[in-house]
């Protein structure tokens, strides 16, 4: 079984390169983040229940692919097309305090982890990061 996490980083923000790993590093931990988050909001126990999928994921090596996109159009159609194909997608949005003049920006999106075809065809026509 070939399970993937796929990170969309837009292109077309220019951001210094720190930028660009840390909306990737948050889009990537998005799928744990997430459930924690609504979790502690609700003071309740912290304890998520993960997909056999996403077990697997973890235990046999979390395989990560960074793919480009060229403007937030792209980004947010690509997670769109991901939820619409039933898979979980992750949508960053900075804050804007060290870039974007404080405008809150659409950055980065994670789709999966799942299964390689499945993302592949959502997420196919992107190239490399």
């Amino acid at each position: 079984m070939r399970i993937k996490q796929v990170i969309l980083v837009r292109k077309d923000l220019n951001m210094r390169r720190g930028k660009e790993i840390a909306q990737g590093s948050h889009a990537a931990m998005d799928f744990l983040i997430e459930p924690l988050r609504l979790l502690l909001l609700q003071n309740k126990a912290t304890t998520i229940e993960l997909t056999d999928m996403e077990k697997h994921w973890i235990v046999h090596g979390m395989a990560k692919v960074c793919l480009r996109v060229n403007s937030e159009e792209e980004l947010v159609a690509h997670h769109e097309k991901a939820r619409a194909a039933g898979l979980k997608s992750y949508m960053i949005r900075d804050s804007g305090r060290t870039e974007f003049h404080g405008q809150p920006t659409l950055t980065a999106c994670a789709i999966g982890p799942d299964l390689t075809e499945r993302i592949d065809a959502i997420t196919g026509d992107l190239v490399l990061y």
